[in-house]
């Protein structure tokens, strides 16, 4: 029995340096992303040494305009004697009146081109009177914007320099992933040249400041000053132009936000070719797709861009949308929430062919569609102006030809919502008083008595849906019932 155990340790020794061994060639065979993502890196100090160069501090002054005071329309003794005492002693002396101010402020930028080409946030830039950009090696240049595109809070300036520069080239964002590390430089609060790293934290984020918003979250320290500076991930490639942070004090708590480098690049480009960005134009109002919503059409799950309204003779009109489809898919990518639709339309060339995916009454189906460009429209204000059902916490009546003329509708039929209870089914799916329901569950509701008639069938915990106008335009709200 002692004799045995020698061979029995020996073959388990074997057996061991095999595995060993077979585990040593699968880590070094193993891509070297692969690796590198599943842990920090050891240090950020040769890509921060490489791309600090390639980073630009962006110094701007405006002219700002005194404000039109008493003071400054007239002198003192101009002012009758009974009304002198509104005004009281002019600040700034008798007789003087108030300056225009100089105001400075500061951002980032970033070099993508050898003769000068600089990429920063339109809010640093905008309205300025004068721009100057200041090199890592301290030369300092006076800089002209090329073209500026507020929707996407993006601009292109233009220096001349005396050699070539460094620059950055942009990386691919959609290749992005939550976890991903990240590194910002840029000048917060005036301390140039600052590097700071933390993980992309979310993907496709909106702040509700405007339609083209995809921003990129990330926990790297971003501060004011570091608008329009540059995101890279680990290969050294932009993936981000840095734009806003969230926050109470105006300091970084670790929630600051990117514009994608795919969006830059295509903004960038067009306002080096044309001074200014066309947009592709679809002619449809969109909404998220809420669960309720999703359960009461049907769906597996609750994405795509819900259509609220079709604009007659727009492409979505001519390709046969219709209020109430689910755009799930755009040229085969996926919809998976209402803010990427928005963004990809933008992005598509003015008349070219794209193909849209929607869910319609349970079924996908495929329409093609032609690309127009984009205007701009301005939404119609309404103002609302009683019947209270309590399962659903909302007031109704009929829509009379003299609400209808009072309140600018051209409808002549539909519920008006006259009142909302607070923390109601209908409050908290955001129902409004002064909506018009034109369809309940997907049918027409042409007066009170056929609403009541579809909500009397409705069993408890039941998600419904609503269409209705508001403000000139109309949308789809979801709701559960308690």
């Amino acid at each position: 029995m002692i004799s045995s155990l020698p061979t029995f340790s020996h073959r388990h020794a074997v057996f061991g340096f095999l595995a060993l061994l077979l585990m040593g060639l699968f880590l070094v065979t193993q891509p070297e992303t692969s690796r590198a993502a599943s842990s920090p890196p050891d240090t950020f100090a040769d890509l921060a040494e490489k791309l600090s160069p390639t980073v630009v501090n962006i110094y701007t002054t405006q002219t700002v305009k005194a404000s039109r005071l008493p003071h400054d329309l007239f002198n003192d003794q101009d002012i009758p004697e009974p009304f002198r005492h509104f005004f009281g002693p002019s600040p700034f002396g008798q007789g003087q009146p108030q300056k225009d101010q100089k105001r400075t402020s500061l951002g980032s930028g970033v070099i993508i081109s050898k003769d000068g080409y600089i990429v920063t946030n339109n809010h640093v830039v905008e309205n300025a009177d004068t721009i100057n950009v200041r090199l890592t090696n301290f030369e300092e240049y006076d800089a002209k914007v090329i073209g500026r595109d507020p929707k996407s809070d993006l601009a292109l300036l233009k220096i001349a320099p005396k050699n070539g520069l460094p620059v950055t080239a942009f990386g691919d964002s959609d290749k992005l992933r939550v976890g991903d590390w990240v590194m910002a430089i840029g000048n917060p609060f005036g301390f140039e040249q600052t590097v700071t790293a933390g993980i992309v934290s979310g993907k496709g984020r909106s702040l509700g400041s405007g339609p083209y918003e995809n921003f990129i979250q990330t926990d790297a320290s971003i501060n004011p000053g570091n608008s329009g500076g540059p995101l890279f991930n680990l290969k050294g490639e932009m993936v981000g132009i840095n734009s806003a942070i969230y926050s109470r004090s105006g300091g970084n708590i670790g929630i600051g936000f990117a514009i994608p480098a795919n969006m830059a690049k295509n903004v960038v480009n067009q306002l080096k070719e044309h001074g200014a960005v066309v947009r592709g134009w679809l002619g449809v109002m969109i909404q998220p797709v809420t669960p309720e919503l999703a359960a009461q059409f049907k769906m597996e799950r609750p994405i795509g861009a819900l259509v609220g309204e079709v604009t007659p003779g727009s492409p979505a009109d001519k390709a046969g949308i219709k209020p109430g489809d689910v755009i799930v898919a755009f040229n085969g990518k996926e919809i998976s929430q209402v803010s990427i639709l928005p963004n990809l339309v933008a992005d598509t060339p003015v008349g070219s062919k794209a193909e849209i995916t929607l869910f319609r009454k349970g079924a996908l189906k495929k329409l093609p569609i032609v690309i127009a460009k984009l205007n701009e429209e301005q939404a119609a204000a309404a103002e609302p102006t009683e019947n209270l059902n309590k399962r659903l916490g909302l007031g109704v009546q009929d829509l009379t030809p003299e609400i209808a003329a009072a309140l600018n509708l051209t409808d002549k039929q539909g519920v008006l919502i006259t009142a909302v209870e607070p923390d109601s089914p209908a409050a908290e799916a955001g129902l409004r008083k002064g909506d018009l329901i034109l369809e309940f569950n997907q049918r027409p509701v042409r007066d009170v008595k056929a609403f009541l008639n579809e909500i009397k069938g409705i069993k408890a915990k039941a998600t419904v849906s609503f269409f209705i106008k508001r403000e000139g335009r109309t949308r789809f709200f979801g709701l559960k019932l308690k």
